[in-house]
Parts: structure tokens; sequence; C-alpha cells
């Protein structure tokens, strides 16, 4: 069953949930049904437009994938990653997410940041916005931070994360994603908030764990994160599969007679 603001609610403490990237139909709907959120990432700038990082995808890039992950995903809870510069104040990031949800069938909005994003949260909640908040290690902050930097080594920084989970909640986001902290600073942060919290390179004490498509299915050979597992060598498999393609083409074996008109 389609998960609902209230039911992600009720969740908490009560099961793991499970949240994966996707960017297109068919992708969205091999994991309709299979887990409870499925997110479209800005990440999608990296892994398959090829770029350095998530920074130069626009609104109207993440509208189409948005949409077209819709279309394949109709039981389950979808996230459009709100892009980099999209939500600067309220009234540009309510205009860009009022675009979003008249454009496509996304469930919510993600934006990035603790206290300093609550107002903006706030006001989009209030404007019937549903919103997921990301704290932790932000890569829309990776030029500001020089690099991709985990979170939550000492307790100055934790006390620091536990005040933005507190903020984002108190703005009213349905949902947490803590990205790239220390597992202690991960529990700590579930404990103290009453939203779900979904982790990725967190640790296993959150209420759940996300992770982009193409790094757990071994599809994307660039490099592999720590925290990442791979359920599937999919690079191999595709490349396997070309090259019997091409074998069978120049043996003449395909097509064959039942193959043809």
């Amino acid at each position: 069953m389609k998960q609902t603001v209230t039911s992600i609610q009720k969740a908490k403490g009560v099961r793991k949930m499970t949240m994966i990237t996707a960017y297109d139909t068919l992708f969205a709907k091999l994991f309709d049904g299979e887990v409870d959120f499925i997110l479209v990432g800005d990440s999608l700038n990296m892994s398959f437009a090829g770029n350095k990082d998530t920074l130069s995808i626009g609104i109207n890039e993440m509208i189409y994938h948005t949409k077209a992950v819709c279309n394949g995903a109709k039981n389950t809870f979808v996230i459009c990653d709100m892009p980099f510069g999209t939500y600067v104040d309220k009234k540009t990031a309510f205009k860009n997410a009022r675009k979003v949800f008249r454009k496509t069938n996304a469930d919510a909005i993600k934006i990035e940041g603790g206290k300093e994003k609550a107002k903006i949260i706030k006001h989009l909640t209030q404007n019937s916005i549903a919103v997921v908040g990301h704290i932790g290690l932000m890569p829309q902050n990776v030029k500001a931070e020089g690099g991709y930097k985990i979170k939550g080594k000492d307790e100055e920084n934790i006390k620091n994360l536990i005040k933005d989970a507190k903020a984002v909640e108190k703005a009213g986001a349905c949902l947490l994603v803590v990205e790239g902290v220390k597992s202690e600073a991960a529990k700590a942060i579930t404990d103290a908030v009453s939203i779900p919290v979904i982790g990725i390179g967190a640790g296993v004490d959150t209420d759940g764990q996300v992770l982009v498509w193409s790094d757990m299915f071994g599809f994307f050979e660039d490099f592999k994160p720590k925290f990442v597992r791979q359920y599937l060598d999919g690079a191999k498999l595709i490349k396997d599969g070309v090259r019997q393609y091409v074998k069978d083409v120049e043996l003449q074996k395909f097509p064959s007679k039942d193959e043809i008109y």
C-alpha cells in the first residue's frame, strides 16, 4: 500500500523503511511497490549526466524526470529533489515547489538544510507542500565546504545536527534524510526527533536507508562509496549481454527464423 504522510509518521520505531532513487519510468516500474519511497535525486546529474557534482541541474530537468518516475510508480511515495538555487528564500521555494506539484504527481519535495532552512520549510508546509528534510553531508554545499565531508565527528557537531533535525521537524517536515554522518551521531538524531530518519552513509540505527540505484546495482563504475553495498554486478551483466549480441550478429545467429517476419 502506498505510503502517506500519516503512515510515514506511524512507521517511526515500528519497522525499518526503504528508499531508492529512480530517474525514469522503466526503473520506477521495477521498484514500484517494492520500497517505501522513490527519490528522484539530483544525483542523476552525476551518475547519468556525467557531471562532477549536483549543482548544474535545473528545476525543469528535475520536473521532467519526476514526471517520468511518477508515470511508472503508481504505488510508491515519490519525492522530488529540489535542485541547487531553487529554494533560496520563501517566495522562490514556494514558486518552484508549486511548479513541481502542478506538473508532476510527486508526493513531496526534498530540500537540503537544517535550522537555517526551517523558516522556508515552515512556509512550504503551511502552504500544503509536503517536505522531506536533508541534513548532515549536503551535496549542494560541496563548493562552500571544499568537498564532501563527514559530519558528527565531535560532540559539538552532533549537538548542532540534533538542533538542525529538531528545527526541520518543528517546521513541519514529514521525513528526514541524514547523509554522511558518524553512526553515533545518526543514532542521536534519530532518537531526538519523532519523524522517521532515513540514513545514507549513517549506520544502522536510523529508521531506514536510502541508496542510489546505479550504485547498489553496480552500474556506476567510476567509484564505489564506502557505505554502498552492491546487490548486483549490473555493469558486468550488461557488458556480457552486449558482447553476446555482437557475437550473435557476427555469426548470423541473430535474428533467427523465429525472430523475423
